[in-house]
Order: structure tokens, then sequence, then C-alpha cells
């Protein structure tokens, strides 16, 4: 391969162009309509795919093995502080059955994707771990299942980018069904005649959201220095259980799988924090800013070893294959939520959560002013971290036999 510009021991400057552009990556989601729509994580990815492409910046560094090893561990458990499972049963109201329903479809999904195309890709089942936590909690179980099944670089490299690449158009379907008639006729859509008719149209978007806050340097010092100390003691737990559960049957097997993961012992502690110590964990504040730059700074990483001529060879099937589980959880949610009278916004808004993540369900809600119906994707979005680890797991081991 040839040599880049940049060196992999050229550590602060890689480190610059890292932190740099996930800088320009926000700002750009906050500052532009277009952008806003695209999102800040595929501007994140495509920016570093062109540099490592063009031989600005090197495929491979220790800069990168710092980011997965440390830094996304440290962003989850701050990403985690408002999961109060108290407080998301009795604040999302509807859409936390909407968003349930969701999970199982992105479940079923997977399973149709994975007998589609299981003979062009080997072991699938490894993609379908990634795609089914992602598509049931966002990208941070992306990360997390990635590395529990220790899916190849290459392989992760392509089925991120036909993953984003799927959610990109997947959010501009989103995005344009509430201005299609049909969809207008079979479904109620409360919100979108508030909007319309002029209130609470909101037109700030992510840049509304994300708004400055107050903060302190004991809130910045308790929210990384909490976070430090979880990621801790979750990967000695993991270790420790991972130690003693044997791996002699299918059973135990699953259980080894789950309780020695360090990603769902990092999800359960901090998700126990935050519902049985919501004063302190749940207003942290600045925990949720500084855990989504440390995420955009895995979203800059994952664009770095993807090389064009390999998406081209391997996204493809991939590309069919997150289609195919998103066009099922998008079909089921509608079939079900039309059945049981749901909102169409509740339904687009949990669907969202669902392939997203709260971050962009959250920038959904706002573009389209629909103020009431924020906190509720930030919440059931919040869930899908939580449950999407155990879903994904379950659903590829049981796969990883066929």
């Amino acid at each position: 391969m040839k040599q880049a510009l940049i060196s992999a021991d050229n550590v602060w400057v890689l480190w610059a162009i890292i932190a740099g552009w996930a800088y320009v990556s926000i700002w750009l989601e906050q500052k532009y309509n277009w952008a806003s729509k695209i999102t800040g994580a595929i501007i994140a990815l495509v920016g570093a795919m062109a540099l490592s492409n063009f031989g600005i910046i090197p495929t491979e560094s220790g800069v990168y093995d710092v980011i997965w090893s440390y830094v996304v561990p440290m962003a989850i458990p701050m990403l985690l502080y408002q999961a109060n499972i108290k407080k998301i049963w009795k604040e999302s109201g509807r859409m936390l059955g909407i968003y349930l329903i969701g999970a199982f479809a992105t479940c079923i999904g997977v399973v149709i994707a994975f007998f589609a195309v299981k003979s062009f890709v080997p072991d699938l089942y490894k993609v379908a771990a990634m795609i089914c936590g992602s598509y049931i909690g966002g990208g941070v179980n992306f990360v997390a299942m990635s590395e529990a099944f220790g899916a190849a670089g290459e392989v992760v490299s392509a089925t991120i980018v036909a993953d984003n690449m799927v959610m990109a158009m997947y959010f501009f379907v989103l995005m344009t069904v509430p201005t299609i008639a049909i969809f207008r006729r079979l479904f109620k859509h409360p919100h979108i005649d508030a909007v319309e008719s002029g209130v609470g149209k909101d037109e700030n978007l992510a840049s509304k959201y994300w708004q400055r806050k107050e903060i302190s340097l004991k809130d910045i010092a308790f929210a990384v220095g909490s976070a430090i100390v979880i990621v801790a003691v979750s990967i000695e737990i993991s270790k420790f259980f991972g130690t003693i559960i044997p791996t002699d049957n299918e059973f135990v097997k699953v259980l080894n799988s789950l309780l020695g993961n360090k990603y769902l012992m990092i999800t359960t502690l901090t998700m126990l924090f935050a519902t049985f110590m919501p004063k302190t964990f749940g207003e942290a504040k600045g925990a949720q800013e500084i855990g989504t730059f440390l995420i955009y700074l895995f979203f800059v990483v994952i664009g770095v070893p993807a090389s064009i001529p390999q998406i081209i060879q391997n996204s493809p099937i991939l590309l069919v294959f997150c289609l195919i589980v998103v066009f099922i959880n998008l079909a089921i949610m509608m079939v079900i939520g039309r059945l049981f009278k749901f909102d169409l916004e509740e339904i687009l808004i949990a669907s969202n959560a669902n392939i997203g993540g709260p971050t962009t369900a959250a920038a959904m809600a706002i573009s389209k002013g629909w103020t009431k119906l924020i906190a509720p994707a930030m919440l059931v979005g919040v869930l899908g971290y939580i449950i999407g680890n155990y879903f994904a797991i379950i659903v590829a081991n049981w796969l990883s036999n066929f």
C-alpha cells in the first residue's frame, strides 16, 4: 500500500485531524439544514474515508486503537446517565410500545436478511450482531458488537459504510413520509397539524437541542471520573464472570457471552446507577455532550480503514442486508401502528430511534417541530442502548449455528 502523507506514528497530528474533523462534523450539522439531514456521524465517516483513500492519513495507527479500546468504553456510561428505567417507563408514553415493537421487528429483519444473503458473506452472524445492535439502539451498540464478536477490520468498515448509506437514505425517507398524502389519510398526525397551524414551530434544528448549558469544573470531573470508574469496575466484573462461567453447552455459552461481555456490563451497571441514583447521574451536566463528542471521534476513526475498492467489492451485499432489515422494521411498525392507532409521528420517531439512536431521533423531532416528542425520543433511544446489545448477542449466537 502507498505510504500515507502522515505517518502512523505521527500521534499528535493524527489526534488533531481526528478531533478537528469531529468538531467540523458537529459544526456543520448544527449550522446547515442539509448537514443536519445527512447527520454529523455520516459527515465524520465520509470525511475520514476521503482522507485515508487519498493517502493523507494511514489506515492503521495506534491512535485508532486507543479510541477503540479506551475512548469508546468511556463514552458509553456518559451517554447512559439518563437511562433511568423508571423514568423511561413513566414518561415515554405510547412511544415506548411502538419502539419495543420496532426492536422485535429489527430482530425479525436481521434473521430474514441473514438467510437471504448468508451464502455470499462469510461469518455473516458477526455482521448480524452489529446491525441488530445498531438498529435497536444506534451506533454505540454497533461498536460494542463489533468488538464482542471480533469482527475483522475490513468487515467492520464495509458494514459501517453500508449501514450509514442505508441510514442516510432511510432518514430521508422518514423526513419525506409526513408529506405524502396517503400516509396522512391512513394515520392520525396531531403534531404535524400543530406545526402547520403555527403552534410549536422550531427552526433551530440540532443547534437548538445542543444549545449552551451552564456547567462547572465539578460537573466535568464527575462526568468523566465516574465514567472511568464504571468502565474499570465493569471490566473486572466481566472478566470474573467470563472466567468462572463454563462454555460447554449452549445455555451457559450464551450466559458467558452476556455476563462476560464488558460492554453489556458497562451498560447494565450504568443503568442501575441511573435508575437508583437519578439525581446524581440523570442530572450530571455535560455528560451527554462529552459522551457524544467522544462517539464522534469513533465515527471518524471507523471511516479510516474503509478502502473504496473493498467497499465496492463487499458493501453491495451488506447494503442489501441493511435495506432488508430497515424495510422490515418500518413495515411491521407501520402495520401494527395502524392497527393500534398510533400517531404517524410516534411511529416515525420510534423507528428513527431504533435505526439511528436517541440523538438522530431527537434531531428529527426538533427539525420537524414536534417538540412534545423530543424527550420521549431521547428516552426510548437511550433504552435502546441498554436492550440492543442483549438482543444482538442472543440473535447472533443463534445465527452462528447456521
